[in-house]
């Protein structure tokens, strides 16, 4: 109860009360101005947005299909700069509960909102003409087809995003990324890129019951991985919980919480996922076909 009452009330109050890199903290939470995080961000959003007024969908069903796509890929574009920008990835470096809290956003919201609105032609388009052609291009040849059908294929996308979990959870190299920022950003990326991946490969590639097969594993794993991290006796992220006892939680406490995080909120993600496309398929057999139906992504 004292761990829960804690993390309720760091989430709604206006200023913080330890020290970080040594410093009292300012009335307010700081948010991470990191360059190497904001210039991608930027650069995605501008070439979205250009991309996007260069489409005059015209009949009405085009336009409202447009309209969904804009806003599912800026509900996930936020989503993803709000985790990484925002006081959020601060508070991160602070809770372990609060860094799982920023990566199930990163990898079981954002990542399938962005890849949902199937955005690659959008930001193709949000290129110069000459970039563009000469980025089509490189991106229409057979050695970027076989890479991108070998890295999407289900098992594929299922096994790097699940190694990839597990390997960042290993707690000698996650504590190595909170003193180290290269090994930070890293960690970000590959949670990101290996979601993407992932998401890509049950929402467009593959039959819609493989597809919700691969979601299940996925939230096994991940359930597992969270109930290793909750119920371990000893506190096995000496360096992610160090600053605990200062906003009231014992390190303890904190590992509980972010384990929880990983093991039940981000579980329920992945399970309703799984149970949509398992409807999906469902209703797709009801209809005469076997199940197989592939979703091709313009």
């Amino acid at each position: 109860m004292r761990a829960g009452t804690t993390i309720a009330l760091l989430a709604i109050m206006a200023a913080p009360a330890s020290a970080h890199d040594g410093h009292a903290h300012s009335g307010s939470f700081p948010w991470t101005i990191d360059p190497w995080i904001v210039v991608p961000l930027g650069l995605s959003a501008a070439l979205y947005a250009c991309g996007s007024l260069r489409f005059r969908p015209r009949s009405l069903e085009s336009r409202r299909s447009f309209v969904q796509r804009l806003v599912t890929f800026w509900t996930g574009w936020f989503i993803l700069t709000g985790a990484l920008v925002s006081p959020l990835h601060w508070l991160g470096q602070q809770l372990f509960s609060f860094h799982m809290v920023e990566h199930e956003l990163v990898m079981a919201i954002s990542a399938p909102l962005i890849v949902l609105s199937r955005p690659s032609a959008m930001l193709l388009w949000g290129l110069p003409k000459i970039v563009r052609r000469q980025t089509g291009r490189a991106l229409a040849s057979n050695a970027m087809r076989s890479a991108w059908n070998c890295l999407s294929n289900g098992t594929v996308a299922t096994l790097l995003h699940g190694v990839t979990i597990w390997a960042w959870h290993a707690p000698i190299l996650f504590d190595a990324t909170i003193d180290s920022p290269p090994l930070h950003r890293l960690q970000h990326l590959s949670f990101f890129a290996s979601a993407v991946l992932f998401w890509w490969s049950v929402i467009w590639k593959k039959n819609r019951g493989l597809a919700a097969w691969h979601v299940f594993l996925t939230m096994l794993h991940m359930s597992i991985l969270g109930a290793l991290i909750t119920l371990a006796p000893r506190v096995l992220y000496g360096v992610q919980t160090r600053a605990s006892e200062t906003w009231g939680l014992s390190p303890l406490e904190d590992q509980q919480m972010a384990g929880l995080v990983m093991w039940v909120p981000a579980g329920i993600i992945y399970a309703i996922a799984a149970l949509t496309l398992t409807a999906l398929w469902i209703r797709d057999s009801g209809k005469g076909g076997a199940g197989g139906t592939h979703i091709v992504a313009p």
